[in-house]
């Protein structure tokens, strides 16, 4: 999961592995698997990071590094 921000400011969660595509321009644009779209105010590169970063999490979790 990852953090996201509305256009108003309000941030959500979302599950980073329905993201099928990001689109940029003057507006973000982040739309999932199921077809739901939504507007956000980080930028694609922020978003990518993100995903990165918490799909390392992941794979370092299931390899035993989290510290358990």
């Amino acid at each position: 999961m990852i953090t996201l921000t509305k256009l108003n400011g309000d941030e959500f969660v979302i599950n980073a592995d329905l993201i099928e595509r990001v689109e940029g321009g003057s507006d973000t644009v982040v739309v999932l698997s199921n077809g739901h779209q939504y507007v956000v105010r980080d930028s694609r590169e922020t978003i990518v990071a993100r995903v990165v970063a918490y799909r390392a999490a992941i794979a370092k979790a299931a390899q035993g590094g989290d510290g358990a």
